[in-house]
This record gives structure tokens, C-alpha cells and sequence, in this order.
């Protein structure tokens, strides 16, 4: 090589000629091409990061309102075609508008990189949507020229396996929006409330926005990033008619910036929200191949029985009631006071509503769903029901008509206005009401615990626990068959009571509870969900009277419901109150507990000698929510 160059002086000694020019020049252009042959052969698509593909599991309320969202990564993927196309069209407009004819690479970015780095300054600026997808899904987010190469080669590959739909759908899917929100559903829902397909070219404007830097442009955060959003999103609108994804005709409907919501939504399970989340992943893991493993996975849509205006009603009227009529401050009978609700309707028994207890994330166990609480009068119905169903022997007549003989397994038909007394069936009575002999309609609410506890004797109290358990309640809630079953000693769950109690106002059929409708994953519907069939459990006539006595036990409390309660001859470390209409039934219990201590604590004393053991909260509460 002539150089420095042989007979030449002063400077064009060291100056190069054409030749030696166009030489290096070319050397370097085959050395760059040899190196970048090496790198393409050298870097493969890897598998994606764990954490493109982790997902939230989300949770809907029965309007199909989002409900939550849980896990680490709010995310919630969707397919192309669940994704409004103005958003679609201002994200490709904003980021980049020759996406569907380019090679899935930027090299003028890749080249902006370099002089970065040389400067000392960041390598970000320039990619492709096809680029960025591959920075999501394949690679980290730490800027260097190392992984900028690799985000290069891996993209044009990508570009030629995959679709353009394919990359569209993963970067939207993966791309970080702020609010917590990884792709574009979870940011729809973050900013506006709405799922991703609902979104109209503004509000997908100011999504596109957001891609550039949450940071400095969610306006919420603060006045200068709302002037910056304010002005990227009018930017954004015209660059779609610039780039012939939008007319100016539509242009001209989007002049008002769409505010988002103030805040992010919260993905809090505190509050009601822990509970209610609570009782759908139990009903999943009872009813599909759903575990706890796979739930912690992520990527489920979960749409659940809930009414959000009827579990925020339940929880105001808690606690209006407790706030209003205890005072744990002055009055130690009224400390560690829990109170449990759930409504379910009858027609079907979803659970609309419930109170777990006070917020989820600082009391563990879910009052609604606990068990541990004895029933008291409230289980009287269900004896009552017994006996309405079944008869009594013969042999349980106090003064057996004389017709019957000495036939000693003959049943004889009893009402819930026979007169029955500790000492046996007396009949129905001439002359109405006494005083001295109550009928079992009568004996439900206002004392009769000696009644019941012979009523259940007579009838066979494993007759009676039956006959609960086909109402609806558990069999592992219910108490051993001593004296005192009859008068609520078992104790099932408050969903559970108010699912039996729901029993009565149907006319005998059971619907047993369930609190999920559907969930997908993946596109796909999960199998087992179907809704549970309805089963007969009483004959209807049997289940009308008991509702009529119970309804005839309200109108002397003063209230036109069917409801059961727990009284003062009871002697349990509870108070219940379960009611329904046609609509609804709910149940409410309290009761007292020291944190992690298992026995119940006295009930006398609660809420002030007015309340009566605590006992006149429970009714309270209930008129309270349901308004009646």
C-alpha cells in the first residue's frame, strides 16, 4: 500500500487518493456487512420474557363493569379485533406510519444509537413498532447498543415470521401505558373506564400519547403534563389525516380533549374488594381445574354475580348501624364486634352481595363465609319446616285422638298453627290464640325454645338436620343432634343461611349459591360453570306456610318481611337476622371475637341495653340495606 504516498511533499503525502479512498471505503462496507451477516446468523428470536407473558387476572361485577384487577402486572391481553381501530390507527400514526410497508426496522434509529452513546447521552429514539415489540416481548429495557443490535436483528427477523397483525396485536398487548397498565385493555380501562374496543379516536389519541412517556404525559399527573398531552393528542389527530388514516371531516368531531378519570384505578383488594375476590376463587376452585398455581398465573377474565350498588348499599348500612349504635370507645361489651352479611336471589341464588368485615386487607377472615357462629332462633324454620313436611308420630300427641289407636309409627299432620307446647302436639285450639299455649307459627320469633326443642324431638332431629340441609345449608355446619339442635346450636355460613332462607321464597326449590358466571383465558370459556340446577327440597305448600308464618312473625315486629331471628330466650354468642322477599334474601349475623382467639365472646351488653343482646342490630342492618 503506497502510503504514506511515495513522491509527494508536504500535505498530499499524507492525503489519500481516490483510489485509497474508494478502497477503504469499501473494505469497510464489505467489514460491516461480514459483521452484520455474522451478528443476523449469530442472534435467534429468543423465547419471550416472563414478563410479557404474565397477565392479571381481572374480575367483572355482574354489569360487566370491571370489578379489579390482580396480580403484579396489570395486563390483560387482547386480540386485534378487540381493540378499536381509531386507536389502532393513532397508535401506528404517532409511533410509526410506514409500519405495513417497512421492514420492521429502523436503521436511522439504529444509527442515532450510536452517536448516542458516543455523546454519552440515552440510545432510546427511532424504533419501529415492530422494534419496540421486540424490546417488550424478547429483551430487557436497558438502554445499550448491545441490546439495540440485538432489537435490530431480531426484528427484521420478526418481521418476516410473523404478520404485521401479529406484531401489532403484541405490541399493543405488551407496551407500557402508565397508570400501572401494561397494554392497551388495561389502559383503556385505567384512563377511561371502557375496554380497549369502546375506545373512540380521541381517547385512542390520547393512549397513542402516553406511549411516549407516561411520566410526562398522563395529564392527571400535573398542569404541564396536561398542556403536553393536550397538545401530542391535537398532534396526533392531525398527523392521522396527514398520513390518510383519517378524514378531516372526522377530524373535525374530535376538538374537546377527552379528560381521563382523575386518578388511576386502584387494583386494591381492600375494602369489599378482597372478599368479594375471595368468594369467586373459592366457587372456581370447587367447580373447575382452577388451583391456586394457576390463578397466581395470571390471564384470567372472571365475570362474577356481584352488584356493585348492592355490596357498597350492605356495607353502608353496616356501617351506618354499627358506627350509629355501638361505641367500643366507652363501652367494653361492644369491642371486637364482627358483623357478616350476604344476599342471594331466590330465583336463582347468585350471590349479589355480601360484607365480609371490615377492610379485607386487614381482617383475614371473611365474615360472610365463616363458619363458627351458631344460628339461634333462625334455625327454627327449618324444624318447623320438618315437621310441616314429616307430621309428628302419633305417640307426640299430648291428648291423641282416640280414632288414631295404638298404632305407634302413624304421623299425625300438624300446621304452623297447631299449639304445641314442651309437653306435645296439642292441636289446632277452638277459640283462637292462647296466650298459654303458643302455635309454632308463634313460637318462631318470641320465645318457644322449650317448643322447638320438643318439636324436634318428635319430628326426629335427624329429620330436622336433613331437612336444613336440603333448604340449603351445609352438612359439616351442622351441630350434634343433642337437645338443643332444634334451637340453633349448628352454624352455617350467613351465604349459606340466606341461600336456605331463599328456599322458602321459592316455593321449596333450592338454588344453591354460586358467584361466577364465566371466565376466559385466552379466548376461550372455561367449562364447569354452568349454573347450578335447582333442586326440590320441600313441597311448595310446606315451604309457603313457613313463609307465611315468618311474614306473620314480621307484621308483629313491625315489618312486612319474612324474616327469622335470633331472641332473648337464646343464650349463643350471636345475633342473626334472615329475611327475604321475592327478590332477595339476605342474612346478617354478629358476633364477638378476639383476634386469634377461636371462642366467641358474650354478646351482653352490645350496643346498650336498647339492643338487647346485640339482638336488634342485625334487623336494623338489614332494614337499612334493603330499605324496608
Amino acid at each position: 500500500m503506497d502510503y504514506p504516498r511515495a513522491g509527494r511533499g508536504g500535505l498530499r503525502r499524507w492525503l489519500p487518493s481516490w483510489r485509497q479512498l474508494l478502497g477503504a471505503c469499501g473494505l469497510s462496507a464489505t467489514a460491516v456487512a461480514v459483521l452484520f451477516v455474522c451478528v443476523y446468523v449469530a442472534v435467534d428470536i429468543p423465547d419471550e420474557n416472563e414478563a410479557a407473558r404474565r397477565e392479571a387476572n381481572v374480575y367483572y361485577w355482574a354489569d360487566g363493569s370491571q370489578m379489579v384487577s390482580t396480580g403484579e402486572v396489570d395486563r390483560q391481553n387482547v386480540e386485534l379485533d378487540q381493540i378499536a381501530p381509531a386507536a389502532v390507527n393513532a397508535v401506528i400514526a404517532a409511533e410509526n406510519e410506514t409500519f405495513y410497508e417497512d421492514s420492521g426496522v429502523s436503521p436511522k434509529g439504529l444509527a442515532r444509537a450510536a452517536v448516542n452513546m458516543v455523546r454519552g447521552q440515552e440510545t432510546q429514539g427511532g424504533s419501529t413498532i415492530t422494534q419496540q415489540y421486540v424490546k417488550n416481548t424478547y429483551l430487557s429495557q436497558d438502554q445499550t447498543v448491545t441490546r439495540k443490535v440485538k432489537e435490530f436483528v431480531i426484528a427484521l427477523k420478526l418481521d418476516r415470521k410473523k404478520s404485521k397483525a401479529e406484531i401489532l396485536k403484541g405490541y399493543l398487548n405488551t407496551s407500557w401505558f402508565g397508570r400501572g397498565a401494561n397494554g392497551i385493555e388495561a389502559a383503556a380501562h385505567a384512563y377511561y373506564g371502557i375496554p380497549a374496543k369502546k375506545l373512540d379516536a380521541g381517547q385512542g389519541a390520547l393512549l397513542a400519547a402516553t406511549l411516549k412517556g407516561a411520566e410526562q404525559y398522563d395529564p392527571s399527573i400535573s398542569p404541564g403534563n396536561h398542556e403536553r398531552a393536550r397538545q401530542r393528542w391535537a398532534w396526533i389527530l392531525d398527523r392521522q389525516v396527514r398520513v390518510g388514516l383519517m378524514t378531516k371531516k372526522e377530524r373535525a368531531r374530535y376538538r374537546t380533549f377527552p379528560e381521563p378519570r382523575s386518578q388511576s384505578r386502584s387494583t386494591s383488594l381492600g375494602g369489599q374488594t378482597g372478599y368479594l375476590v375471595d368468594i369467586a376463587n373459592r366457587y372456581l376452585k370447587q367447580h373447575t381445574d382452577l388451583t391456586d398455581e394457576t390463578l397466581a398465573r395470571g390471564g384470567h377474565r372472571i365475570h362474577t354475580t356481584f352488584e356493585k350498588d348492592k355490596v357498597n348499599r350492605l356495607e353502608r348500612a353496616v356501617r351506618h348501624v354499627l358506627d350509629g349504635d355501638t361505641d367500643p370507645k366507652r363501652r367494653a361489651a361492644d369491642r371486637h364486634l364482627q358483623a357478616g352479611a350476604a344476599s342471594v336471589r331466590p330465583s336463582d341464588g347468585a350471590i349479589v352481595a355480601l360484607y365480609g368485615g371490615p377492610d379485607a386487607t386487614e381482617h383475614f377472615t371473611n365474615n360472610a363465609d365463616t363458619s363458627g357462629v351458631p344460628a339461634g332462633s333462625a334455625f327454627k324454620p327449618f324444624v318447623l319446616a320438618a315437621a310441616l313436611q314429616h307430621g309428628v308420630p302419633h305417640r307426640a300427641g299430648a291428648a291423641p285422638d282416640p280414632g288414631f289407636g295404638a298404632v305407634p309409627d302413624l304421623h299425625l299432620a300438624i300446621t304452623a298453627d297447631s299449639a304445641y307446647t314442651s309437653g306435645g302436639f296439642l292441636g289446632v285450639l277452638p277459640g283462637g290464640p292462647d296466650p298459654d299455649h303458643p302455635t309454632l307459627g308463634e313460637a318462631l320469633l318470641s320465645g318457644g325454645n322449650a317448643t322447638y326443642v320438643r318439636l324436634g324431638k318428635d319430628v326426629g332431629r335427624d329429620t330436622v338436620r336433613r331437612t336444613a340441609v336440603a333448604a340449603g345449608l351445609l352438612r359439616q355446619s351442622m351441630a350434634r343432634l343433642e337437645p338443643t339442635f332444634s334451637i340453633g346450636t349448628s352454624t352455617p355460613s350467613a351465604i349459606r343461611m340466606a341461600t336456605a332462607y331463599a328456599t322458602f321464597a321459592s316455593d321449596g326449590v333450592r338454588h344453591d349459591p354460586y358467584s361466577v358466571t364465566e371466565v376466559i383465558k385466552d379466548g376461550e370459556r372455561l367449562p364447569g360453570l354452568t349454573r347450578p340446577v335447582a333442586q326440590r327440597a320441600l313441597d311448595p305448600q310446606v315451604a309457603r306456610e313457613v313463609a307465611d308464618a315468618l311474614r306473620a312473625g314480621g307484621r308483629r315486629q313491625g315489618t312486612d318481611v319474612a324474616a327469622g331471628r335470633t331472641g332473648d330466650q337464646d343464650r349463643l354468642r350471636s345475633a342473626w337476622f334472615a329475611g327475604f322477599t321475592k327478590d332477595l334474601s339476605t342474612a346478617v349475623t354478629l358476633f364477638r371475637v378476639r383476634p386469634g382467639e377461636p371462642r366467641l365472646l358474650p354478646m351482653s351488653g352490645v350496643g346498650g341495653p336498647a339492643s338487647r343482646r346485640g339482638n336488634e342490630l342485625p334487623p336494623r342492618i338489614w332494614r337499612q340495606y334493603t330499605g324496608r
